[in-house]
């Protein structure tokens, strides 16, 4: 019976982390003493398998409640294998109520809470992405916020998804 209930813990343990399953790539930063300076360039390398698929490509930016603005910017640069520069941009995202500058809400900043005043935001960087072939690519972060120190900011992450097509 002790063997039964355990193989059906796991199972549903298993079951219920398992939901991602169209999730393809995950991995975090984390800045060392929760600030970001302004030389480090987050990077991640990944591998596409499938380039017939259509992929989301997420940034996921961490923050306490103690970053002291109400807008983050960041840029992203994905490249292939070879280093070739395919997408570049500029990414602006609200951490805090738009028009008081103030936490949101409740006293509460943007983003889905995690543990205590650690806020997570998913940042959609490239929706219905192709990718043109298969193999490694490289994804690089950087902090443009016009000071050498950014404080507030625990970590940032790169999340890759197949996206769910009807058939």
């Amino acid at each position: 019976m002790r063997v039964f209930c355990l193989l059906l813990i796991l199972g549903v343990t298993l079951a219920s982390c398992g939901g991602g399953g169209d999730r393809v790539y995950e991995q975090y930063h984390d800045f060392e003493n929760s600030y970001w300076i302004v030389q480090e360039k987050p990077q991640f390398e990944f591998t596409i398998a499938d380039a017939g698929l259509t992929y989301n490509v997420y940034a996921d930016v961490r923050n306490s409640v103690s970053y002291p603005w109400t807008r983050f910017f960041m840029n992203y640069s994905l490249r292939d294998s070879t280093g070739v520069e395919l997408k570049k941009n500029l990414v602006q995202e609200y951490l805090f109520d738009a028009k008081t500058g103030k936490p949101f809400g409740n006293e509460k900043p943007l983003g889905k809470s995690g543990i205590g005043d650690i806020y997570d935001h998913e940042l959609l960087l490239l929706k219905d992405f192709k990718f043109e072939r298969s193999g490694k690519y490289k994804m690089e972060f950087e902090q443009l916020m016009r000071m050498d120190t950014l404080q507030g900011i625990l970590a940032v992450g790169l999340r890759i998804e197949i996206v769910e097509t009807d058939k």
